[in-house]
């Protein structure tokens, strides 16, 4: 028998477009979804929404930006997930001295073989981890450009592919600015999501202290394999989306783009972001469809950093996530669709 026809995460290759999807297909993305996220809630507690938006940007083949003050557990979050799958994953401490090749990898000249070889960097693994990414030098910073577009580098002319699935989770401090330098638009609009873990509650902050000793990222086992991440991403590519839904999502992009206190809106890169991330939320849900509800749940962490306050509104105080609140009461949620 055809295993590739059995398998409830799998796509078959036989199968043309359209795919529809199935409930066993959406069960099966739901049940594995959860197990994974249940294991990051042992080691991060009391951040169950934060832990689900992460994983959802990783199904949906994006990258994530972690940014909160110190100590709340950005880089946690980040090993936690990366011990959660079965893959190979590398850290890299972003400094001011960290140069483009300590990321990327660097061509060096084989004496015995008389020849040049590629030694490839931290960058070449499942999960990157970029810690403090912001304390790096603008040029550093621009050697993850490539590769979180293309999933490869160019080193010396030559193309470097890296594996797949391939997500960088970055952290910055928005704290103690001096030394930092600030990411520019067009590396943030690569990263899928934004998000902010904040402080424990007071029971999960408890819960912390007593525990210190016995939770870690390393100490939970992996739960799923680069395989079954592959095909959980592939399996949210053939979400149902209803044309009201479409015309939707193109409203709220536009309403970003004409407010008032905006200076660039959400591009058209970041609407494709939001709807690969509600794909991948609704399936998440048991759903082989996307509903404005998916939409609203995901439109902050997807596109608040992808909107430029005009200079004014900033020193007023307006933030992203404000004209995304402001966007969704303006523009007017379609009627139910079948989802056939």
């Amino acid at each position: 028998m055809d295993t590739e026809q059995t398998h409830p995460l799998k796509v078959p290759r036989a199968m043309q477009q359209p795919v529809t999807l199935n409930a066993g297909q959406a069960e099966a993305f739901a049940s594995t979804f959860e197990r994974l996220a249940a294991a990051v809630d042992t080691v991060v507690l009391g951040k169950p929404e934060v832990v689900r938006l992460a994983l959802t940007a990783m199904f949906a083949e994006g990258h994530i930006l972690l940014e909160d003050v110190p100590g709340t557990g950005k880089t946690t979050l980040a090993r936690t997930i990366a011990s959660a799958v079965s893959g190979q994953w590398r850290r890299i401490q972003f400094t001011p001295d960290l140069l483009p090749s300590d990321v990327s990898g660097v061509t060096i000249f084989n004496q015995a073989s008389g020849g040049f070889e590629f030694h490839p960097g931290p960058v070449f693994a499942n999960i990157v981890i970029a810690d403090e990414i912001n304390r790096a030098s603008p040029k550093t910073q621009s050697a993850l450009l490539e590769v979180m577009e293309e999933g490869r580098v160019t080193v010396d002319g030559h193309p470097h592919a890296v594996p797949s699935p391939f997500v960088v989770v970055a952290t910055q401090n928005p704290v103690e600015m001096d030394g930092t330098y600030r990411l520019p638009e067009a590396q943030l609009d690569r990263f899928l999501v934004k998000l902010s873990v904040g402080y424990p509650v007071e029971a999960a902050e408890i819960e912390v202290l007593r525990g210190t000793h016995q939770r870690s990222p390393e100490s939970i086992p992996a739960v799923v394999d680069t395989d079954t991440v592959a095909q959980m991403a592939e399996l949210a590519k053939y979400v149902y989306i209803a044309d009201p839904l479409y015309a939707y999502l193109v409203q709220l992009a536009n309403a970003t783009r004409t407010h008032p206190q905006v200076a660039v809106g959400v591009s058209p890169r970041g609407l494709i972001a939001l709807t690969r991330a509600a794909a991948v939320f609704a399936l998440s849900q048991g759903r082989t469809y996307i509903i404005p509800e998916d939409v609203k749940a995901l439109a902050e962490p997807v596109f608040s950093h992808r909107i430029q306050l005009a200079p004014d509104a900033a020193m007023r105080g307006a933030t992203g996530a404000g004209v995304v609140a402001d966007v969704f009461e303006s523009v007017p949620v379609p009627l139910p669709a079948s989802a056939a």
